[in-house]
């Protein structure tokens, strides 16, 4: 993964990355085991795993936590190269390429973008002339259930893995998938990566490293993706219009820990509506008009259960050590970001 390094939730060191490629150069002789079911080889399915380079809008908001120029993996995923990857790599990008695992290299076009889901999508200027990844149902996989992941880099980043857990997942950036995918081991490689099943049929889109992916507390390492039946639902909006249709949800610009029991504000956006109100880093969040926050997940569903964007959230906060509540004039997050007209 290239991004986003610069949260030290998400960094991983010189030393995990290259402990971690080496377990997928000596899981390869598996991968390609486990990959022969009918007409399916490991090489027809790394043939749709792409890199993406995008290059990032100076202006962007994203640009401080992101980066300028970003990289990672993407998938193809029809004959017209269009490719699907995660949103936060090519999110504000101005432009961008597509890079195929025999080199070659072509410009892209950003096509939408999707906070809700986490997908992102991109286009080649020319068709790829690969073999584009079939599509599967994440709603019909199970725990224990082996799987590959592959990101860029041909075979040598194919790596088995089982799905260890299928559960609600929040996100610190204001973010909330009702069920997630979770693998072990890890993939050195996740931004973006293919989960794929034994039909080799695409499952999800890697999302982060995480250090529960158990969610038991039993500390075994793995990956989140986003799952793949998300998509089909916004893909018609995006491929039109670059966004889902109808009304936002109303986005207030927090980055938030859950620690002890605690909602503890990390990073107030800048120029967000928070900090327009009067959040700082540090505060802690109690709820939302008067109701209790049990969590980052309750926090997002009664924030948004508050109506769509622009309306003003009641946020009930404790700034040092002093019980307070705010009116944040809530926002879409498209309209903060600095994205191409035709979003």
């Amino acid at each position: 993964m290239r991004a986003p390094l610069r949260h030290s939730v998400l960094h991983v060191t010189a030393v995990l990355w290259m402990a971690l490629a080496s377990v997928v150069l000596a899981a390869l002789p598996a991968a390609r085991a486990y990959a022969q079911a009918p007409s399916v080889s490991i090489d027809d399915l790394v043939a749709a795993v792409v890199q993406i380079k995008t290059f990032i809008d100076p202006e962007g908001r994203t640009v401080e936590n992101l980066g300028r120029n970003r990289e990672g993996t993407g998938i193809v995923i029809d004959t017209n190269g269009l490719v699907l990857t995660i949103g936060y790599l090519m999110v504000e990008a101005h432009s961008a390429e597509i890079v195929t695992n025999d080199g070659t290299s072509v410009p892209a076009d950003v096509v939408g973008y999707d906070h809700d889901t986490g997908f992102g999508l991109l286009r080649a200027s020319v068709p790829l002339k690969v073999r584009p990844m079939p599509l599967g149902k994440s709603g019909e996989t199970a725990r224990g259930e082996r799987a590959l992941v592959a990101g860029f880099g041909g075979t040598d980043m194919v790596l088995p893995v089982h799905i260890v857990s299928k559960r609600e997942f929040a996100g610190y950036w204001e973010y909330l998938l009702d069920e997630a995918l979770f693998t072990t081991p890890p993939h050195p490689r996740w931004s973006g990566a293919a989960l794929i099943n034994r039909e080799g049929r695409l499952l999800g889109i890697g999302s982060l490293i995480v250090g529960d992916a158990t969610g038991s507390g039993d500390g075994v390492p793995g990956n989140m993706f986003v799952p793949i039946d998300g998509l089909q639902p916004v893909l018609g909006d995006l491929l039109s219009d670059g966004r889902v249709a109808g009304a936002a949800r109303p986005w207030i610009g927090i980055t938030t820990d859950e620690i002890g029991g605690r909602l503890v504000v990390r990073r107030v956006t800048p120029g967000g509506p928070a900090e327009r109100a009067g959040l700082r880093n540090g505060d802690v969040i109690q709820g939302i008009g008067g109701e209790a926050a049990r969590g980052l997940a309750d926090l997002y569903r009664k924030l948004w259960a508050r109506g769509q964007a622009g309306t003003v959230i009641p946020l009930d906060i404790t700034q040092d050590g002093t019980a307070r509540r705010l009116d944040v004039t809530s926002v879409s997050r498209r309209a903060h970001l600095k994205l191409r007209s035709t979003f």
